[in-house]
């Protein structure tokens, strides 16, 4: 076992650098389009943080999703951030996998824009929805009497600038319709349905997007109503953003294969032999 490791260990770190340089080349062609999008997460953020300011606490409206499902409570709450957690997680460490594991279908960093593509327009209706009208928070953080409800009137432009991105998800109010947690998981599962390649883990995606919905109701984050417009809002702008895009290019699984990249026509036969050999580590030697 120990020689089978040591054998194959060179073979992954090859792998892993020729990886990293084709995505590296792919991040140096769409700079703009992940510096806007990563941006746009900030402004995001500052507006979400914004209507902290302008949230007045008053009576929790009535809702559906509060009479059907059972509360977990202020103990039992981070069951729905830890979900949470472990949906954005998996995702992630999938979007990256191509960097250790031999099947290659997608590129990393092409994924990742056009998700930033679908967070960013979704974002946009959420904040035009969220300042149109201002709804009461439901979270036990956000009730009259809670020091947390409301924010004291910012005493400089820094204050106001100034992000505390952990503070802002688990003690925002003001941020309602439509969930933002419910943003990224649906962008995440529809991304994985449509790239992925297992077709029982993208039933269990699936399954867990439901899961969260519920457990973000039942720990009173949202009402149901911001939960239930993020489902069909969220479906329909990734659907009309993927007829308006082109689709991704997809290279065959394997690590034979070359990449799709924008290629000079200089590119000659020993290249390509190099890029080969770069790729399984194995010559080949051509007939005389």
């Amino acid at each position: 076992m120990p020689f089978y490791i040591a054998r194959q260990a060179p073979k992954l770190w090859r792998k892993i650098c020729t990886e990293t340089t084709i995505e590296i080349s792919l991040v140096a062609e769409n700079r703009r389009l992940l510096l806007a999008g990563i941006v746009f997460q900030y402004i995001h953020g500052l507006a979400a943080h914004g209507i902290h300011y302008l949230h007045r606490p008053g009576p929790t409206l009535q809702d559906a999703g509060f009479f059907l499902l059972p509360e977990l409570g202020q103990d039992r709450a981070y069951v729905s951030e830890t979900s949470f957690t472990f949906i954005f997680a998996s995702f992630v460490l999938w979007t990256i996998h191509p960097f250790v594991f031999q099947n290659k279908k997608i590129y990393t960093v092409l994924i990742w824009c056009r998700v930033l593509a679908y967070l960013v327009a979704c974002q946009i209706l959420r904040i035009f929805t969220f300042y149109s009208t201002h709804l009461p928070g439901p979270n036990y953080h956000c009730h009259e009497g809670s020091k947390l409800a409301r924010l004291p009137h910012p005493k400089s432009a820094v204050e106001l600038l100034v992000i505390n991105f952990s503070r802002g998800v688990n003690y925002g109010c003001g941020d309602l319709i439509f969930s933002s947690h419910m943003i990224f998981t649906i962008v995440f599962v529809r991304t994985f349905h449509k790239y992925g390649t297992n077709r029982c883990i993208k039933q269990l995606a699936w399954l867990l997007a439901v899961v969260q919905s519920f457990l973000i109701v039942a720990s009173h984050k949202h009402y149901t109503v911001d939960v239930v417009v993020a489902w069909y809002t969220v479906n329909l702008v990734t659907f009309f953003i993927d007829k308006k895009l082109p689709d991704l290019p997809e290279r065959p699984t394997g690590l034979t294969s070359l990449p799709l990249l924008p290629q000079s026509r200089d590119w000659d036969s020993k290249n390509k032999e190099e890029h080969q050999i770069l790729l399984t580590g194995v010559t080949v030697e051509t007939a005389g």
